[in-house]
């Protein structure tokens, strides 16, 4: 296991690097420039390309970021009063951190639920709504949910604030926005494994056994169904992040996909690059704890056949 985490990491910061450098190539192709702004003159503007370095050649600007990557240094914005990057990312990570911490919580947990009870109820009308909700769940974009629950939830009938953040009253509508594929992927994943397990031998066995139904169900045949949804959460958690940016934006949320949304509209290049790599290096942890939490739900698993 110990080999296995150490490759690994190997891998992480291969990862991390290509990210880097695809991100600062893509920057330098983005029209325009950070300081289009027509007041400023031309020779305004060679000043402050000079004091960015911005004027020199493309390869020693790759060189010096990557440098200062490599010591935590993301650099200075552009926009934002020549603030250092990190303290702007900084006060952002927590609004964005908690919205999808409870939609993925909501959407599992739910998501479980649904997924038992359409498998124990199968072909039932239960199992027929359960199916029709993941299937609008699904097609229905979060942004376009995002709009319904504010209107029928904090315009028309006001139970939760419109927008912006002050508590968690102001967290809920944005993650049930976010939750909502999450609550169909896992239910009809669970549906269609728990039909499986629960036909298995072994649960027959168990039954025959006296234990009960509960005892079956959550003990034996969701452990066991439950496997394969591990390897959904990353993905999942990727597509939280990116609802996230619009999600927020709609909501007013001070998060980090709306402070994405708006350094991309002012080609503040140090904050997009600087996010583009947090948003990375997550993804990567996450698919990190997958493996881990594989291991954790049924020990006979062995990476690489128990090599490692």
């Amino acid at each position: 296991m110990l080999k296995f985490a150490l490759r690994r990491l190997g891998y992480m910061v291969i990862t991390l690097f290509i990210v880097a450098t695809a991100t600062f190539f893509l920057m330098k192709l983005m029209p325009g420039s950070p300081y289009n702004d027509e007041k400023l003159s031309a020779e305004q503007k060679v000043i402050v390309n000079e004091k960015y370095g911005l004027n020199d050649p493309v390869g020693v600007q790759y060189v010096n970021y990557l440098k200062k990557v490599a010591t935590g240094d993301f650099g200075i914005s552009f926009q934002y009063d020549n603030r250092e990057v990190i303290d702007i990312i900084g006060p952002r990570l927590g609004p964005s951190a908690e919205i999808g911490l409870y939609a993925l919580i909501f959407g599992i947990l739910v998501g479980i639920l649904l997924g038992v009870i359409a498998a124990v109820r199968q072909n039932t009308w239960v199992d027929y709504i359960a199916t029709v909700f993941s299937v609008l769940a699904i097609s229905i974009p979060s942004f376009v949910l995002a709009v319904l629950l504010q209107y029928y939830l904090a315009v028309k009938n006001q139970i939760f604030p419109v927008a912006g953040w002050d508590g968690f009253s102001y967290a809920v509508l944005p993650a049930l926005a976010l939750s909502a594929s999450v609550v169909a992927t896992i239910a009809r994943y669970i549906r269609s494994e728990m039909i499986e397990v629960l036909s298995s031998d072994y649960i027959t066995l168990a039954k025959a056994k006296g234990n009960t139904t509960n005892r079956v169900l959550f003990g034996h045949a969701l452990r066991n169904a439950l496997i394969p949804i591990i390897t959904l959460i990353g993905p999942m958690t990727v597509g939280i992040l990116t609802g996230a940016l619009t999600i927020e934006t709609i909501f007013g949320i001070p998060g980090l996909g709306d402070q994405f949304v708006r350094s991309i509209q002012l080609n503040d290049y140090p904050v997009i690059m600087a996010l583009t790599l947090f948003l990375s290096l997550l993804f990567i942890i996450v698919l990190f704890l997958v493996d881990v939490l594989y291991g954790i739900i049924d020990p006979r698993i062995r990476v690489q056949g128990g090599k490692d």
